[in-house]
């Protein structure tokens, strides 16, 4: 891994520079300005919590880095792609969050979006933030089911939690048959109510699973074991299952057959340099897969051609994208929750995104 690349893994203060948390690895992980080599040698190398440090600290050195987050060198299209929407496309929807992972919009067009202490926010059409609730632990993908209520991925409670709009948790999943689960990720439903949901395992082996709870209370698995599965998006016509597989920098898109079993796979997308994270679809089949460790996000066509969408540089407006959610006028802007950040981005894409199953059952 070249310097320049190396220097964006290292930490400083909270108000001086951009730190994040790292979920992948359980570091606290952060951007530093001007390391000595003495701050840089193995021997200051340890784990640092970033709301309590202020001087620059590196936690690991360049091979346990390149080792435990996949660090690559550019992938093709990003060696041969400028970015289909500029940075400054971008705007600022919503700030003050607390490093926010899981988007995903009611059928009145609120955001909601959950904090890394399990914090639940709802964020109006103007942008203002409300916090509904706090369930503890770490908040990560969240989905409506058809009957709206709210389902989030809770990854130091190693569970999917259930709650109303209100703020009242009405019960929760910690194991499919005698697994507990591990790291409870991301979820969405189909429109007769069977939610799909990622167990992502341990990183970084290949020990994740795709589960699925169906309306009658009973969970099963569905696919697996698979390396680090993390977002899902579900085709318009629930034949197909989209999983980002973050060990793998790939996309699968998976065949449902009428039985409701998992079939043929294939990768539907490969290159996604770096840890594919979250998924989202448009009205036109266009999947889009924002990337954690490279501030980037993809555009991948039915037909399987891969684009760069965007590329923040800098890290700062796009900054660890996580998770995705189309909502706005017109149902034609990109929404963006950056894990490395405190704030929701969003841009104006022009197309309109795919109802999820919530909001068509609600149509």
């Amino acid at each position: 891994m070249a310097d320049s690349h190396w220097k964006r893994f290292c930490k400083t203060e909270r108000g001086s520079s951009r730190p994040y948390h790292s979920r992948l690895t359980g570091l606290s992980i952060g951007r530093w300005l001007n390391p000595s080599a003495a701050e840089c040698s193995r021997a200051d190398a340890r784990p640092v919590d970033n709301r309590r440090r202020g001087r620059y600290v590196c936690l690991l050195d360049k091979a346990d880095l390149n080792s435990k987050l996949k660090i690559t060198e550019p992938s093709p299209v990003e060696r041969s792609s400028k970015p289909l929407i500029a940075t400054e496309k971008f705007e600022i929807f919503a700030d003050g969050l607390d490093h926010p992972e899981g988007l995903v919009f009611d059928t009145d067009g609120n955001l909601w979006a959950g904090g890394e202490l399990g914090q639940v926010y709802r964020i109006d059409r103007r942008g203002r933030v409300r916090q509904v609730t706090v369930l503890g632990g770490f908040c990560l993908g969240l989905a409506f089911s058809p009957q709206q209520v709210l389902y989030v991925c809770n990854l130091k409670k190693h569970s999917l939690i259930w709650l109303t709009r209100s703020g009242r948790v009405r019960g929760y999943l910690d194991r499919v048959g005698s697994r507990k689960l591990a790291t409870p990720n991301f979820s969405v439903f189909d429109r007769a109510g069977n939610c799909y949901f990622t167990d992502s395992g341990e990183w970084p082996q290949s020990n994740g699973w795709i589960y699925r709870l169906r309306p009658n209370g009973r969970a099963e698995a569905f696919l697996g074991p698979l390396a680090f599965p993390n977002g899902l998006a579900l085709s318009a016509d629930e034949k197909h299952l989209f999983v980002a597989q973050s060990l793998q920098n790939n996309v699968l898109r998976i065949e449902i057959k009428p039985d409701g079993r998992a079939s043929a796979r294939h990768v539907y997308a490969r290159n996604l340099a770096r840890v594919p994270d979250g998924l989202a679809l448009d009205g036109k089949g266009n999947l889009y897969v924002t990337c954690y460790a490279s501030d980037n996000v993809y555009r991948v066509t039915p037909r399987g051609k891969v684009s760069l969408l965007a590329y923040d540089p800098m890290g700062t407006v796009l900054a660890r994208p996580t998770n995705a959610a189309f909502g706005g006028a017109g149902n034609e802007y990109l929404y963006l929750a950056n894990l490395g950040r405190w704030h929701i981005c969003r841009v104006r894409l022009g197309v309109k995104g795919q109802p999820l199953a919530h909001q068509s059952c609600h149509g």
